[in-house]
């Protein structure tokens, strides 16, 4: 007789043509995932064969109950690295019956920044480093620290190994194969300074795909720690006191930044960020006030400071770059729980538009 398991990895390709897309959105928080799935015919090769769907927006507040219909509209695909074979995910923003996008629906307005002439021709890449704490389920501590209490100080468990330093291993390289697998720029990993928080990074991607590519990486690891019984957190500080936060710092860089004479066009994004400040700290992710105290390697969340291989600072500049006189930036406000989509815009935006 045949095991759940082996029901759950049925091979589908010889009896059938069909395959299952799993549909992801953005759910009414800003921050959590919303998926359901459909069969449709195979193979799909781009997102623009697939039929646009609906789901009650009133279950995930987003839309009222006596108009609750909202409508998916499939933006970019991906190998499902769970069914595997021909099956795909696929990364959908949110409208409204009218064609209206409805408030959580972020992506339409970055797109609109990216399609930009000014911005499409500066061919802006970006690598999104997102830290995350991994959580014992039930008593929402991290994994690793006895339950009530706590581990020894912080100093040991940045990239290190050991039974008594690592904890979660086994989620996080799966997940970063499974990103693989599903086509996602993951371009590395490492465990963070407090105990049970680690990071993942994705791109360099151009333009709109680094965020699609976060937003389904998120969804990945979401998958891979309900299997694990255990809980994702993005919160910005998830233990108060003298433990690192997590952010998600957002790299970023022009072509003319990547050219001969790109460390002046830094320097001259940096102040234009710098004006802007207040608005980007604003977007930022929520509970950011938290983790942005001027201590635990960041700046105060009410200075803007920038400088040379300054983890203090609000934008940290390479050795490479200076050295270079091109390359990139990095900047280090972005909470864990930003909205990549609302971040890489507003960088674009602000840096080439404004």
């Amino acid at each position: 007789m045949a095991s759940l398991a082996d029901l759950v990895n049925l091979d589908l390709s010889d009896c059938t043509d069909k395959i299952i897309v799993e549909y992801l959105w953005v759910g009414g928080s800003g921050i959590d995932i919303r998926s359901k799935a459909r069969t449709v015919n195979g193979p799909i090769t781009d997102a623009s064969q697939l039929p646009k769907w609906n789901y009650d927006g009133s279950s995930t507040g987003q839309a009222p109950g006596e108009d609750s219909e909202v409508i998916l509209y499939p933006q970019a695909i991906f190998k499902d690295p769970f069914r595997r074979g021909d099956n795909i995910l696929v990364m959908c923003d949110c409208y409204t019956p009218q064609g209206v996008p409805i408030p959580t629906n972020k992506r339409h307005n970055a797109a609109k920044i990216f399609n930009n002439p000014k911005v499409a021709a500066e061919v802006t890449w970006y690598g999104i480093e997102q830290e995350y704490t991994l959580l014992q389920k039930d008593v929402n501590w991290p994994l690793g620290w006895p339950v009530g209490g706590y581990p020894g100080p912080q100093g040991p468990y940045y990239c290190a190994a050991g039974a008594d330093k690592a904890f979660g291993r086994d989620i996080v390289d799966a997940h970063y194969k499974a990103c693989l697998y599903a086509g996602i720029n993951i371009s590395g990993i490492n465990g963070e300074v407090m105990p049970g928080q680690w990071e993942f990074q994705v791109g360099p991607s151009v333009g709109i795909a680094a965020s699609d590519q976060l937003w389904v990486a998120r969804y990945i690891l979401e998958r891979i720690t309900e299997v694990a019984g255990v809980v994702l957190s993005l919160d910005p500080k998830p233990i108060p006191g003298d433990w690192n936060g997590a952010g998600a710092h957002t790299n970023y860089s022009t072509k003319s930044m990547r050219e001969a004479g790109g460390f002046e066009v830094i320097k001259k994004a940096i102040e234009k960020l710098g004006k802007r400040h207040t608005e980007h700290i604003a977007a930022y992710g929520e509970g950011n006030e938290r983790r942005l105290t001027g201590h635990h390697e960041t700046a105060d969340i009410n200075t803007f400071k920038w400088g040379v291989a300054n983890r203090g600072a609000s934008i940290r500049v390479g050795r490479d770059t200076e050295k270079d006189g091109k390359g990139y930036f990095e900047d280090r406000r972005p909470a864990s729980n930003m909205d990549p989509y609302v971040v890489t815009s507003m960088i674009a935006e602000t840096t080439l538009l404004l």
